[in-house]
């Protein structure tokens, strides 16, 4: 509904890609525009790895050799952090990542 309604406006949304791999995220900081929809394109290089940003009510799965594609639409400016929740061993704790948003 909200693609569709982007769409209509003439408005396509801009894709962010982010790729996990034991133990981090790259990029590991992502600048998007508050109110513009995005398209999070996650893809993981090694094991399957766990995408949550409570902030915006996101969670997802990250196969390996699959996209996990995750439409975000943020209402609010500021740095918000997201992270791996599927256990990857020693390091995982330190598996984050920020999407800060402007305006």
């Amino acid at each position: 509904l909200v693609v569709g309604a982007a769409r209509l406006a003439g408005q396509s949304p801009a894709e962010v890609r982010i790729s996990a791999r034991k133990f981090e995220y790259h990029p590991v900081k992502v600048t998007v525009k508050r109110n513009q929809l995005v398209v999070l394109v996650l893809t993981s290089e090694d094991r399957i790895h766990g995408f949550k940003m409570p902030d915006f009510g996101l969670r997802a799965d990250i196969v390996p050799g699959q996209e996990t594609r995750v439409p975000l639409t943020p209402e609010k400016a500021g740095s918000f952090t997201f992270f791996c929740d599927v256990f990857c061993g020693d390091g995982h704790e330190d598996m984050d990542g920020t999407i800060v948003v402007e305006g």
